[in-house]
């Protein structure tokens, strides 16, 4: 470990920084180079190069038109971010590039979006570089497009120290609304590895009381990945072995028989690893004493005992309950993006369904809460989608089956 309890638990105390999209800023984005920013300008914070291109290849570049796909059911509807999408989101809040795009509904029907590692201006010294950002959208009809709600340049939701072998960026990879609350997992990345790995420091929770406009960090909810476990006081962030399980999530609300419950999937840090699932009362979000895990057979209390219910490689996920299927839907994209479903949050998981081929270059695929799959009222599922090349997200529908 390269942070001491004491600095992580200081720097994520501190950590309530504006998420708001409020009004431009000195070098915000005017007449610019508006593409996503490669890692070979001066002052990039991160090199983005292995985390993109599993299998080498150039720095990404400019923005293209949409890639056009549609077959099997399964068609890619337009672009979520990035210049050349129809919400225009280099000049509304300054984003060229960026990915993720975490969705869930924030309790009152409308969307919020968590995206990873975000590039603005590439002509500015900094490039307008954000650990991650949060957008919103109002829009329920997701047939003709996916568009944003607001105006203005996109905070960051939280910070990072930035340093490379200490913390160099901070990533949300799960969200969900409990309670008028809104609550953000994330990982904290020290560095990017070879392709498709990276290493954490910790994974944990960050809480907004107002919609996400600022947000802070409980330490307790951290999650050392320390591969160890050592007893510490409750209010200390954790060091347990089967923490490391739980550096990226996915939360789901548990329905049928299940209700009242939520669900966090957990793999450990890049894209090699298998999934795991704990459960716990929606009041209970920031108490892990109150979490159970699956070992396989039932539901106990030590992250230790979590056994896997999806073999690797899972990459990021994301999991919810579709009541047109009366089944949950898990999707991943170690090749291409993939579907599986289960009649129980702990499987027996189906056999991966691909309902998008690798040529497209699709990663981290994140159902939206609007989807008719979700709310029961259709087979179509859409979801958003970050592209390797051009470093932007997509919204791509794709019809399930029962």
């Amino acid at each position: 470990m390269h942070l001491t309890v004491r600095r992580l638990t200081s720097l994520l105390a501190a950590t309530v920084v504006s998420a708001g999209l409020i009004s431009a800023v000195p070098g915000a984005p005017g007449v610019a180079d508006a593409r996503s920013c490669s890692n070979s300008g001066t002052g990039v914070p991160i090199p983005i190069i292995n985390k993109l291109f599993p299998r080498g290849g150039s720095p990404i570049g400019p923005q293209k038109q949409m890639p056009a796909y549609d077959h099997g059911g399964t068609k890619t509807i337009g672009w979520v971010t990035g210049p050349k999408s129809r919400n225009h989101t280099f000049g509304r809040f300054g984003i060229s590039g960026t990915d993720v795009g975490v969705a869930w509904d924030n309790g009152r029907g409308q969307t919020l979006m968590a995206f990873g590692d975000t590039f603005g201006n590439c002509l500015t010294p900094d490039q307008q570089w954000r650990n991650n950002v949060l957008l919103r959208s109002n829009d329920r009809n997701l047939a003709d497009g996916l568009s944003l709600s607001g105006r203005g340049y996109a905070r960051e939701m939280f910070n990072a120290i930035g340093v490379d072998g200490v913390e160099k960026t901070a990533i949300p990879t799960a969200g969900i609304s409990l309670g008028g609350k809104q609550y953000v997992n994330y990982m904290s990345v020290r560095a990017w590895g070879p392709p498709s790995r990276w290493y954490t420091n910790y994974s944990a929770i960050a809480v907004s009381n107002n919609n996400g406009h600022s947000w802070y960090t409980p330490p307790n909810t951290i999650r050392v990945n320390a591969g160890i476990t050592i007893p510490v006081p409750a209010d200390w962030p954790s060091f347990q072995a089967g923490d490391a399980k739980f550096q990226q999530s996915a939360y789901a609300k548990g329905g049928g028989a299940e209700s009242g419950w939520v669900y966090q999937y957990g793999t450990p840090n890049g894209r090699f690893g298998a999934a795991y699932v704990a459960r716990f009362r929606p009041g209970d979000i920031l108490n892990r004493s109150r979490y159970q895990y699956w070992n396989g057979r039932a539901w106990v209390g030590n992250p230790d005992a979590a056994r896997a219910i999806v073999r690797g490689p899972v990459t990021e996920l994301s999991v919810s309950w579709s009541p047109y299927l009366n089944r949950y839907v898990m999707l991943d994209s170690p090749r291409g993006v993939l579907l599986r479903t289960a009649a129980h949050p702990q499987g027996p998981w189906s056999p991966a369904r691909r309902v998008a081929p690798a040529s497209l270059e699709l990663y981290a695929p994140m159902m939206l809460p609007d989807s008719p799959a979700l709310r029961g009222t259709g087979p179509e599922l859409y979801f958003n989608a970050s592209r390797w090349e051009d470093y932007n997200v997509l919204l791509v529908r794709t019809t399930i089956r029962r």
